[in-house]
């Protein structure tokens, strides 16, 4: 099967970069291991301020109406096994897609965080609930407790308090290898104060920015309430950890601790639950970038793929989009995807101009200063790291052609 452009991946990304292309004249095929397109946004179900229900299922309805209208074929259920250079793509079973262009648009994994008692039936992945509760319409669990404070734990509680479960409260994991900073109530606390404009009513935004002050923080950490505070239907609870998960043949109870304000555990008890979610953060998948220049970033979540202003990696032809590049939001990988099928749209002269492209990379920036959920707490500082090794890598490309032109 050939195309001008293959995309590996039917989530916001590539679903938004398929769409770019493929209005624009391109023959385009889509790629996704999942019954379904959409990827993660099928999950999503909150309240943004000022904009309404962010409804993901509706969303990615629309963008694979609107793929599908435009020419798209979307090959759903399949696995890719192999990326090859020029570019083709092996899948699982035995049949391959050449496109002169690749989008990678593989999104984000789940980190793992070992607790004791993990194993047991009942407790999941934080993004494994969201999926059940807003897309399965399934309940995960009656009596629920959430592990880990960061946008997504705090969407899908409040989700699942919707849903009608009883959340006993949103909790930091115990000090471990794993944790590392997740379970630092200061560090937590610095987080959230930067998540303060969601807050559900004035104190807590007011609150918020308060803390973003160290000392005013570490006198809210000092007297901060051990029963936690209210949020959206259960408590957020900054001086509690969960110790051990428990249960004979699935989870029936969870040891909680009262912690110090630098995470160190006191006393402990066991609360009654029958679900357990655990949010242990995202990092972008590059199983298939493996051949492109990749750079550690610890503030983008992991490693990630360097790629220039047209979100075109270090192979030629090759572009990537999402969550790929780095944790943020689903809009703005919506708007990468534009960009990057937009720019690919115009190297094959289905668009004249640069207006096109210059316009879509304005509309990422514009997703991001208009973010109402930022999942890395230092994603700016990232960023800009990001850019300035891209700007590297391209001197020393100039820098070799150079010589070898003298030579």
């Amino acid at each position: 099967m050939i195309s001008d452009v293959v995309v590996i991946g039917a989530g916001p990304a590539g679903l938004s970069a398929a769409v770019a292309a493929a209005e624009a004249g391109a023959s385009v095929v889509v790629i996704d291991e999942n019954p379904r397109p959409g990827g993660k946004l099928l999950g999503q179900l909150h309240e943004e301020p000022g904009t309404g229900w962010w409804i993901g299922a509706e969303i990615s309805k629309s963008l694979a109406k609107r793929a599908e209208e435009a020419g798209v074929r979307i090959l759903s259920n399949r696995q890719v096994w192999n990326l090859s250079p020029k570019w083709e793509v092996a899948l699982d079973n035995g049949e391959s897609v050449c496109g002169e262009y690749a989008v990678v648009a593989t999104g984000a994994a789940e980190r793992p965080l070992p607790i004791p008692g993990w194993s047991l039936p009942g407790v999941m992945a934080i993004g494994a609930a969201q999926t059940l509760t807003n897309y399965y319409r399934v309940r995960p669990g009656d009596r629920v407790a959430v592990v880990g404070m960061d946008p997504l734990s705090l969407t899908v509680a409040h989700e699942l308090s919707m849903a009608g479960a009883d959340v006993v409260g949103i909790y930091l994991p115990s000090k471990s290898v794993f944790a590392g900073s997740q379970a630092d109530p200061d560090r937590n606390l610095e987080y959230l104060a930067g998540m303060s404009d969601l807050a559900p009513n004035a104190l807590l935004r007011w609150g918020g920015r308060l803390a973003s002050n160290r000392a005013l923080r570490n006198l809210a950490l000092t007297f901060f309430p051990t029963s936690g505070i209210p949020l959206m239907g259960t408590k957020l609870n900054l001086r509690k950890s969960i110790v051990s998960i428990g249960g004979d043949e699935r989870v029936q109870h969870v040891e909680i601790a009262t912690i110090d304000k630098h995470g160190n555990p006191g006393k402990t008890r066991t609360v009654d639950v029958d679900c357990v979610c655990i949010s242990g953060g995202l990092y972008p998948v590059q199983e298939l970038t493996r051949d492109c220049e990749l750079v550690r970033i610890d503030q983008l979540g992991g490693t990630v793929p360097l790629y220039s202003p047209e979100m075109e990696t270090s192979q030629s032809n090759l572009f990537v989009a999402g969550n790929v590049t780095g944790i943020e939001g689903a809009k703005i990988a919506m708007a990468q995807g534009t960009l990057a099928g937009t720019a690919i749209a115009s190297r094959l002269g289905r668009i004249q101009g640069k207006d096109a492209v210059d316009q879509a990379a304005e509309a990422v920036r514009s997703a991001r200063k208009s973010s109402a959920i930022t999942f890395m707490p230092d994603i700016d500082e990232g960023r800009r790291i990001a850019e300035d090794l891209w700007l590297q890598l391209e001197r020393e490309k100039s820098m070799t052609q150079k010589d070898e032109s003298y030579a």
